[in-house]
C-alpha cells in the first residue's frame, strides 16, 4: 500500500489536479483535513471508502490510521488543503511513515497564494519591478519563526510578501512592514480564494489593516504586500521581445 499526500487545492473542488482526483477515486481510505477540504471532493472517493476527518485528531491518531491501513493493505488518500509543500504539516507525518517503513508519495496541488493571485488578476513577478516572492507567516500561537525570518528582516528585501495564517494579526503585520515598504505600497487580502464566498480587499499598506478588520476577516486568507501588485508601467519581458533571437529546429 501507499499513502498519497494529495493537495486538494485552495478551495474550489475543481482545482484539484487530474492526478489528485484519479488517486482519490481509487483509494479505499481517505483522511481529510476537515472543512479546509471541499466536501464535494469526498464524493469522488469510492462508495465504500473509509472517510476520516482529521481536524480533531492529533499526530498519534493520524499515524494509527496509516498503520491500520498498512496492515490491511489499503492505499490511503491523505487530503490536505492547498499544496502539501507549504504550511501543510506533512513533514512530521512523513517522518512517522519513514520510521514505520510505510511508503508514501506526494501529489502537488494549487497553493492558496496562486489562487489569490488569480483572484487579483495579477502576475506576482513583473519585469523591472519585482522578481521575488516570499511565502511566510508570523509567529503567534503557532510554532515560533526561525531566527532571521521575522517580518522586519524579510521586509528589508522589498520583495513581494505573501503571509499565510496572519489575517487576525494584520495590525502587527502592517506595523512591522511600514518602515520598509511605506504606507503607499500596494497591499491586498484575499479570503476564501476560489470559493463562492471569496472576498478580495485591495488597498495600501497604510489602509489594508482597517479594511481587513472592517470586513471581519480573521482566517482562511492570505495577505500580500509588494510593488508588483500595483505595477502598470514596466518593461515587457525578454520572453516575447521582438528583439530576442529566435532559434528554430
Amino acid at each position: 500500500m501507499t499513502v498519497y499526500f494529495i493537495g486538494a487545492g485552495p478551495g474550489a473542488a475543481d482545482l484539484i489536479t487530474l492526478r489528485g482526483a484519479r488517486t482519490l477515486a481509487r483509494c479505499p481510505v481517505c483522511l481529510y483535513a476537515g472543512s479546509l477540504v471541499p466536501a464535494e471532493l469526498l464524493a469522488e472517493c469510492p462508495p465504500d471508502a473509509r472517510l476520516v476527518d482529521t481536524a480533531h485528531l492529533d499526530l498519534d491518531a493520524i499515524t494509527a490510521e496509516f498503520s491500520r491501513a498498512h496492515e490491511a493493505g489499503q492505499d490511503v488518500a491523505r487530503l490536505h488543503s492547498g499544496d502539501p509543500s507549504v504550511f501543510s504539516a506533512v513533514a512530521e507525518q512523513m517522518r512517522r511513515l519513514d520510521a514505520l517503513g510505510i511508503p508514501y508519495e506526494v501529489v502537488p496541488g494549487v497553493p492558496a497564494f496562486a489562487a489569490a493571485a488569480a483572484a487579483l488578476k495579477r502576475e506576482l513577478t513583473v519585469p523591472t519591478v519585482g522578481q521575488t516572492v516570499v511565502l511566510t507567516r508570523v509567529a503567534q500561537e503557532a510554532t515560533p519563526m526561525p531566527e532571521g525570518e521575522d517580518l522586519a528582516t524579510l521586509g528589508r528585501s522589498g520583495a513581494l510578501l505573501v503571509l499565510h495564517l496572519a489575517a487576525r494579526y494584520v495590525d502587527r503585520v502592517t506595523a512591522e512592514l511600514l518602515p520598509h515598504y511605506g504606507a503607499d505600497c500596494p497591499a491586498a487580502v484575499v479570503a476564501h480564494a476560489s470559493r463562492p464566498e471569496e472576498l478580495i480587499l485591495r488597498g495600501t499598506l497604510g489602509t489594508i489593516a482597517a479594511e481587513t478588520k472592517a470586513a471581519g476577516i480573521t482566517r482562511t486568507a492570505v495577505i500580500m504586500v509588494g510593488r508588483t501588485l500595483g505595477a502598470s508601467s514596466f518593461r515587457d519581458s525578454h520572453l516575447y521581445s521582438a528583439a530576442r533571437e529566435r532559434h528554430t529546429c
